[in-house]
């Protein structure tokens, strides 16, 4: 009894970790599209304090200098772990981009929007921690819970310092999203910590679904990736008015919005292809409602001139459906299930 009590506490607190992961995706979508992303010019402090300023009277007169040189003494030093791994050209690009070091002016509002995105940061980060001091007792008899807690600190650390790495940088765009990236392995972590430690038993579906669970994912992520690039894009609008924005994208919106289509495609054949599997009716119900609540929202962007509120609803939407493609792979992965926990 108390194998299961534990088993069934654990899945709760996975669960409830990759539920503030979502929550955290959602703040930065929301810091992304209110322009907060440099509303704190330093990391992990905020204006060097821990509770940021609310007024600029409690700012030096030099702020701007003092945090630019502290900036380009820091990328100077990722330029160097670029070189390293090989990315002289990145490297070169971002070490010769001064833009980069021109600091925004201070505006209380984006300040607080980017430290509580931060705090929320810290809540993550606590809450992996604990799990992975929940798993250590079954290190030895379920080694996979432990050493994939370990993976998930260690990813979250990460992401951390990259973080502030894409402050420092200036929200450069394909730091921004790499960072991006890294969330949604976090995602991948912690579905894998859900499923291993439900009492769900595994199903056994149609031949090919898993293939065509893992093509709707490879699908999702490429959409993704493609609405970062529409994204980008739509960053160097923001100083035009919003109205003409919809017909200032270019190639990567068309493409964007094209390819949607072949994603809600393959996901209503997967959804026919687990029509008669029993016990995935809710994950699959529930992957398809989300898919086409994301397709609404994109949708809704393109008519109605990129709404702000309706930025970070998407993005948030196509992340849950990420989670929910996992956790179907998973209990699809084999014909029996081991118990865990000993």
């Amino acid at each position: 009894m108390k194998e299961v009590a534990a088993t069934r506490g654990f899945n709760k607190l996975c669960l409830s970790t990759l539920v503030a992961v979502f929550f955290l995706i959602a703040a930065g979508g929301i810091v992304r599209t209110t322009g907060s992303g440099m509303g704190c010019p330093d990391w992990p402090r905020c204006f060097g304090r821990w509770v940021p300023p609310t007024s600029i009277d409690q700012l030096p007169a030099d702020y701007k200098e003092s945090y630019s040189a502290l900036r380009e003494k820091k990328n100077q030093k990722f330029v160097s772990y670029l070189k390293v791994l090989g990315m002289s050209e990145t490297a070169n690009r971002l070490s010769s981009d001064k833009t980069v070091l021109v600091e925004s002016d201070f505006n209380p509002v984006k300040t607080w929007i980017e430290y509580v995105n931060r705090l929320l940061g810290v809540v993550v980060g606590f809450l992996i921690l604990v799990l992975v001091w929940q798993s250590i007792p079954i290190r030895t008899s379920q080694p996979n819970i432990f050493w994939v807690s370990v993976a998930t600190l260690i990813a979250v650390l990460f992401q951390g310092w990259f973080g502030s790495i894409v402050v420092s940088t200036n929200l450069t765009t394909w730091t921004v999203t790499v960072h991006m990236l890294i969330a949604l392995l976090i995602v991948g972590l912690l579905a894998y910590l859900v499923f291993a430690t439900s009492s769900n038993s595994l199903v056994v579906a149609p031949k090919g679904t898993r293939s065509l669970v893992v093509v709707c994912s490879l699908l999702l992520l490429t959409q993704i990736l493609f609405g970062t690039q529409v994204r980008e894009v739509i960053d160097k609008l923001v100083s035009s008015p919003r109205t003409t924005w919809i017909s200032s994208l270019g190639f990567e919106f068309i493409l964007h919005r094209s390819f949607s289509w072949l994603v809600i495609g393959f996901h209503f054949l997967l959804i026919w292809r687990l029509g008669k599997t029993t016990g995935l009716k809710a994950l699959s119900s529930a992957l398809m409602g989300l898919i086409l609540c994301s397709f609404l929202t994109g949708a809704a962007m393109a008519y109605f001139n990129v709404p702000a509120a309706l930025q970070p609803v998407h993005l948030l939407l196509a992340t849950i459906c990420f989670g929910i493609q996992l956790l179907l792979y998973f209990r699809l992965n084999s014909s029996k299930k081991e118990v865990l926990f000993g």
